[in-house]
């Protein structure tokens, strides 16, 4: 028995005599003695009145024995230990009964004693015990019911003296009070900001805290089919709020002079190109640092430009960026518009903001102290007051946070204007339908009343007449497009300025699905229709209202409320009927821009086009109804990502190594997949050691490219072996492993366009299942001088490549792209239905390293590494990965990571990635899903340069871009054809 067992019990057995214990080892004497018995002859424990022995101290006795010697010993013994063999010849009345005594006493005074824990009707035995008596005292004995009813009367002034010092809690009901609701709300957005839908995704979808917001990620329900569906034949609705809006005002020519620092043209349009610069198109560029293209890119951007104004050089822009690219692109944006004063807002002293205020002194309330006694009810004072209002936008934001910057050489204005505007996405081909049906153009007033005038922006609007012509025009347009078949028609960004009704007042009964209509279609001027098909949206019709920030604030502050909405269509005549004439309050100014779909590649042109709604803020939830009711699907962060698989374009952050904010995603990224595994049992974890696969939670785009840079400038254009990239990468490390240079360039992204075209023209792009090809313009051929003078300016980049397998096949998440043998590309000659090679099981040289480490940690630091015997049949095989161990990995390194090793991954540093199989490996996969449009398994990823214009110029015309794909869980390799989409 152990001590802890012991303790408890001495402790149980403190106010009892020692109990009876007969053990085989002592004698009769001792044993009766033990037992109480009166044993002849003097000793200690003798008494000289009695003349014989006295009891023993229990306590005294205890202290004596050993739990395994004696005692109480928990269990059943087959040795009968601990329990008595022996009786003893003769027992002492007296004593015994003495003994026996105090064992009854003690029972008694334990079963009586109440302590603090105990009740009185728990004294009562187990018949008598009901539930009720802890509550009605006259349930209980007469003899129990003084004592119950002193322990009653006690608690109740206990209890009354904490409700004094302690007020009541508010009721559900008050709770639920709309102030209440906000303040609370308000409270729970300290962390995490909640988009203006937050509610309705919340009751729906899975919510995830990522990058400083709380977003929806995927639905409830099952509806991924659903959705693509939607995306591929209806409408599928987001809500993009999130994305960061950065403001620039100032004049043209500093403006463009400014920004043309940060972009190239030799990666596409910028800033300055035309359609873009009129304000009629959407555009959308790759950001890098001033002056350092394309070493230090940022990240992908789309900017709007406000049409020209009239004898004003004075431009206005709209950066649109995501929110892990915003904390990189403001800096920079601030650095070379040399806007570094900030501007501070204006202070509101009458307006208090409830987020800041009730957090920081909510004593100050009148329902944070409330008076004990006293009905929950608002109080008059309050009941007159106005009710709290809620924070639209950035209400997390302290008033004194700077929002605006200003230069003083050069008069450009930074603007941040994050969650200042709603954005929503809807996605497919009947997205225009959805918003015809949705949306009306806003109606003229007439006679207004001149108390209103002064408040309301839009009986100012109307009283001037160029303007209401320029409305007249917009309405025109909106309306050609219910003779639009598909929303690809349109040229791609297109830019419409509108103003529309609220869109509550034509809120359908029931929830309908928006299709176009054939009627409304033939109605449709045939010629308008194809002048906007062909030329796009007029200029001056881009224009909007939107864009200025007193009429945004004028339209959030005057909203409608439900309350008021639902008062006024309850006094209408015919009830279901619209509000005749519409509030002046219900004119929103929005923009629709045109998203466009695929643009690259040969198949699937323009899937996924659809349109971006912006409105001002506190509108969300008005225009978001409305849609939903259209029959629209809604997706999440996650359709998002299928959205750009789909399209074949790379989804930020995951898809950009090079960038800031790619690097963070896979640092987090990697520590969730790593806490991932471990947490499975490891009898349930994949070996990857044994797998092959290096890092199968990251990919080390850098290592690959600087492995690949050594491999051909060593080897030249000759034919590389598997056994001539593994020699190679050896002598690579061990130069390393002695003496150090200057630190390694860092690996870039290839997207120069001249370069793409030519690697696309070399891999001879097909179709997705390669069946056949697709046609290219005239480029030079691939050759050695070609190859080589490409690989001058562009050896340690990454190429975007489009991958898909003709056979069966799904592929994951960091699958490897390997160069298949000429064997491989025999066998594939002679059967084109082969599955493609077996990779060997490799052997996990740190499993018995791990062994011991658990048998022994003290000895977990010997420099020693004992590899395991290879298993399978194929144990004596030597394989690349065994080479590349013994060369370029150090015992010594082993050593100092001894205590990080986990089982069935590599420690770092990490060996040869390009030579560590019996492939070789050019590239990682970054998406990868069975494509429903394909109908086979698709994927997406990064291939090195160097590797790749190696591995064409070896294969022949009608093998040109076959690869090996193998996943991280496989040992299977499968044919897979790589396109580079431009």
């Amino acid at each position: 028995m152990s001590a802890a067992k012991v303790k408890m019990r001495e402790k149980k057995m403190r106010n009892q005599p020692a109990s009876v214990q007969y053990p085989s080892s002592s004698s009769n004497v001792e044993s009766s003695t033990q037992n109480g018995a009166d044993a002849p002859g003097t000793g200690k424990n003798a008494d000289p009145l009695k003349g014989g022995l006295s009891e023993v101290h229990p306590s005294t006795e205890r202290q004596k024995k050993t739990p395994h010697q004696s005692g109480w010993v928990r269990g059943h013994h087959k040795d009968g230990g601990g329990y008595t063999k022996e009786m003893p010849k003769y027992v002492t009345a007296g004593a015994f009964a003495r003994a026996r005594a105090a064992e009854v006493s003690a029972m008694l005074k334990a079963v009586r004693k109440t302590t603090s824990s105990s009740r009185v009707f728990e004294a009562l035995p187990k018949h008598m015990r009901r539930r009720a008596m802890s509550h009605n005292t006259k349930r209980l004995p007469h003899r129990l019911r003084e004592v119950a009813n002193r322990m009653r009367e006690k608690g109740l002034q206990a209890g009354s003296k904490k409700k004094k010092e302690q007020a009541k809690s508010k009721s559900r009901k008050a709770r639920r009070r709309h102030g209440n609701l906000l303040l609370e709300f308000n409270r729970r957005q300290r962390k995490n900001i909640w988009l203006e839908t937050h509610i309705w995704h919340a009751k729906r979808f899975h919510m995830v805290k990522k990058w400083g917001y709380c977003l929806g990620d995927r639905p409830t329900y099952k509806c991924y089919r659903a959705c693509y569906r939607a995306m591929s034949s209806h409408c599928l609705l987001q809500d993009l709020s999130y994305y960061c809006c950065i403001e620039l005002q100032g004049d043209e020519d500093k403006l463009l002079a400014a920004l043309s620092q940060l972009t190239s043209k030799e990666a596409g349009p910028t800033f300055a190109a035309a359609l873009c610069l009129s304000g009629r198109r959407q555009g959308s560029v790759m950001v890098y640092r001033a002056g350092r293209y394309p070493s230090q890119p940022l990240g992908p951007v789309t900017f709007l430009w406000r049409p020209r104004t009239q004898g004003s050089v004075h431009r206005q822009l709209w950066i649109w960026a995501h929110p892990t690219l915003k904390q990189d692109l403001l800096p920079e944006l601030q650095t070379v518009c040399q806007c570094c004063e900030a501007v501070l807002p204006p202070a509101a002293p009458v307006e208090v903001n409830p987020t800041l205020e009730a957090e920081s002194e909510p004593e100050n309330t009148p329902e944070a102290k409330p008076v004990p006694g006293t009905k929950r009810k608002r109080s008059r004072k309050d009941a007159t007051g106005p009710p709290a209002k809620k924070i639209l936008g950035d209400g997390t934001r302290l008033r004194s946070t700077p929002v605006s910057w200003r230069s003083s050489s050069n008069g450009i204005v930074i603007n941040d204007l994050t969650m200042e505007i709603v954005r929503y996405r809807l996605i497919g081909p009947q997205s225009h339908s959805v918003l015809v049906d949705t949306l009306e153009a806003a109606t003229g007033c007439d006679e207004v009343p001149k108390s209103q005038t002064c408040s309301l922006w839009w009986p100012q609007h109307c009283s001037d007449e160029a303007k209401m012509t320029l409305h007249q025009q917009q309405a025109d347009i909106f309306n050609i497009l219910k003779g639009i078949y598909s929303t690809a028609e349109l040229p791609s960004g297109t830019v419409l300025g509108l103003t529309v009704d609220d869109p509550r007042l034509t809120l359908p009964r029931k929830r309908v699905k928006a299709l176009p209509c054939v009627k409304q279609a033939q109605e449709v001027d045939e010629e308008k229709r194809q002048k906007l098909m062909l030329e796009g949206v007029p200029e001056p019709c881009c224009q909007s209202f939107i864009w200025e920030q007193s009429v945004r604030d004028n339209v959030t502050d005057n909203k409608i409320s439900e309350q008021e909405l639902n008062r006024m269509r309850s006094e209408v005549l015919v009830p279901g009927s619209r509000l005749s004439p519409t509030p002046l309050q219900g004119r929103v100014p929005i923009l629709l821009v045109e998203q466009p779909g695929k643009q690259v590649g040969h198949e699937m042109s323009s899937w996924g086009a659809g349109w971006d709604l912006l409105l001002p803020k506190g509108w969300g939830m008005a225009f978001w109804i409305p849609l939903v009711y259209r029959g629209v699907r809604i997706g999440g962060l996650n359709m998002s990502l299928k959205h750009s698989q789909n399209k074949a374009a790379p989804h930020f952050p995951r898809d950009y190594p090079d960038c800031p904010a790619g690097m963070r995603f896979q640092e987090e990224q990697e520590a969730e997949l790593l806490n991932k595994f471990k947490r499975h049992p490891p009898a349930k974890r994949t070996n990857y050691i044994k797998h092959g696969c290096v890092a199968p939670f990251r990919c080390p785009w850098q290592q690959l490219a600087e492995e690949w840079e050594i491999i051909v400038r060593e080897g030249g254009s000759q034919t590389r072996t598997t056994a001539q990239a593994d020699a190679v990468t050896e002598e690579r490390t061990s130069q390393q492993a002695i003496s150090i240079t200057k630190p390694p360039s860092r690996f870039t992204v290839l997207r120069n366009r001249k370069a793409l075209k030519l690697l696309s023209a070399w891999c001879r792009p097909t179709t997705s299942k390669g069946q056949r090809p697709c046609r290219v313009g005239e480029l030079p051929p691939i050759s050695c001088e070609a190859v080589t003078s490409f690989l001058s300016a562009h050896a340690m980049s990454l190429v975007w490549v489009h991958v898909s397998l003709p056979s069966k096949g799904k592929p994951e998440y960091h699958a490897m792209l390997c160069v298949p043998t000429p064997d491989d590309l025999k066998a594939l000659g002679n059967r084109q239905g082969t599955g493609g090679p077996q990779e060997p099981p490799h052997r996990d040289h740190f499993k018995s390293r791990i062994k011991r480490r658990k048998k022994d940690p003290k000895k977990t630091a010997t420099p020693s590494v004992t590899p395991d015997k290879p298993d399978g049949k194929k144990a004596d095989l030597i394989f690349a990965s065994d080479l590349d161990t013994n060369a370029s990995k150090d015992p010594k390194s082993f050593s100092e990571s001894s205590s990080d090793l986990v089982l069935g991954l590599w420690p770092d540093p990490l060996p040869s990635v390009a030579s560590h199989c019996s492939r070789v490996t050019v590239g990682w996969v970054t998406q990868g899903d069975f494509s429903m449009s394909a109908g086979c398994g698709e994927a997406l990823g990064f291939v090195s340069v160097a590797g790749l214009l190696n591995t064409l110029l070896n294969q022949t015309s009608e093998h040109k871009g076959k690869l090996l794909l193998r996943n991280p869980t496989s040992l299977h390799y499968r044919f897979a054809k790589i396109n580079i989409e431009v």
